[in-house]
């Protein structure tokens, strides 16, 4: 097989509000963490719960997108890719940090955000309003 693959889905809550930031050239930088949620059953029948976080960046319009619409403890659908950085600290160490490149971000919504955005985003290419048919807020794992 001669191809490669590079994708990522994440659906989770912001962790903080997004930073966002600007190169020198000016394009928009945004960065915010993604807490994700697994509800699993362990060895000893007992359920659990494990929560990851991740780093994610997102580039252009979409950041500044972000950066206006997206706060703290807001559910998100993330599409992107994996992206390994490496950095030196200032005493000469060297550092590696692997982030999630932010592709499509999805704004999604709670039972109580419903239509609160909708008519805000309609101009930035994102949902600002999808709940799967059938599903309640009990059975979300986060």
């Amino acid at each position: 097989m001669a191809g490669n693959l590079n994708k990522v889905f994440l659906l989770g809550n912001l962790t903080r509000d997004p930073e966002l930031r600007h190169t020198a050239q000016g394009t928009s930088i945004a960065n915010f963490a993604v807490a994700v949620n697994r509800n699993f059953k362990g060895n000893d029948g007992e359920w659990k719960k494990e929560t990851n976080f991740f780093n994610i960046v997102v580039w252009g319009k979409a950041g500044e997108n972000c950066a206006k619409y997206l706060t703290k403890g807001r559910p998100v659908l993330v599409e992107g890719r994996l992206q390994n950085r490496s950095y030196e600290t200032q005493d000469g160490q060297k550092r590696t940090v692997t982030e999630i490149i932010g592709d499509n971000i999805q704004f999604l919504s709670g039972a109580n955000e419903r239509g609160g955005m909708q008519d805000e985003s309609s101009d930035t290419g994102f949902s600002a309003d999808f709940s799967p048919v059938g599903s309640d807020d009990d059975s979300v794992p986060f």
